[in-house]
């Protein structure tokens, strides 16, 4: 799947980082640049996209009004500089937020999460839901982009700032630049659950439960404290 975008901001440096992050990704398409609502809302009605990567403060019509003007059928993430919209952008039902200065992990990460979006909604059979509709993610490792099979993760390690995914057909963990908590956004809840501060684990897979440990093979997965009656529940229903 190809998506179509577009990117809206009034300082034009702005506009070429994000231009170049765009061309790093396989499934994104850029369909437009523009510096001001006009040329926006012109640019929009002839060529519409899929993802608008919206700056808020700009003049005359700022990012937040403009929204409110955009099609519902494209997916809006606001970049800004000022945090104190971040409240107003989501309210707006905004697929996601960057904070400027925006990193290629963070703009890839809204990415992923686009890509899941419309991946759901123009493939979710009517007797599904969006969580099971979803096959797959993309990840960044060693500079490129990897597309992973959701059935075939066992578990997720994370290791501060990274995450090791643990999978049933590659001999050694996947490793992805990726907080556990956008690991965790990315993932259907359906199919996976967080069971520690550092693991998340796919609930198909569990076999086998030893002294409040998840036994994989030689590895042992801890229970947090935190996460044990969420896991109780699941394991008695």
């Amino acid at each position: 799947m190809k998506l179509k975008c577009a990117i809206v901001d009034d300082e034009p440096l702005a506009i070429e980082l994000l231009v170049s992050y765009v061309n790093k990704i396989p499934f994104m398409e850029l369909a437009g640049r523009y510096a001001n609502a006009v040329e926006t809302m012109k640019g929009l009605s002839e060529n519409p996209v899929d993802v608008l990567f919206l700056d808020i403060q700009m003049p005359d019509l700022n990012g937040l009004e403009l929204s409110k003007m955009i099609p519902e059928s494209t997916r809006i993430v606001f970049t800004t500089a000022f945090d104190q919209y971040a409240v107003d952008g989501y309210r707006i039902n905004a697929l996601d937020y960057l904070l400027k200065p925006i990193s290629y992990v963070e703009f890839l990460e809204a990415c992923n999460r686009a890509l899941q979006w419309f991946s759901m909604a123009r493939q979710q059979p009517e007797h599904e839901t969006r969580e099971e509709a979803m096959k797959s993610i993309f990840v960044k490792s060693e500079y490129k982009l990897l597309q992973i099979d959701l059935d075939s993760i066992k578990y997720i390690e994370g290791l501060k700032d990274y995450v090791k995914i643990y999978t049933d057909d590659a001999p050694r963990p996947i490793l992805s630049l990726m907080n556990m908590k956008a690991m965790e956004q990315m993932l259907p809840a359906s199919k996976f659950i967080r069971v520690h501060r550092s693991y998340i684990v796919q609930k198909s897979k569990i076999r086998e439960i030893d002294r409040n440990r998840i036994v994989f093979g030689d590895k042992f997965i801890p229970i947090g404290d935190s996460y044990k009656q969420a896991f109780l529940d699941f394991i008695n229903r």
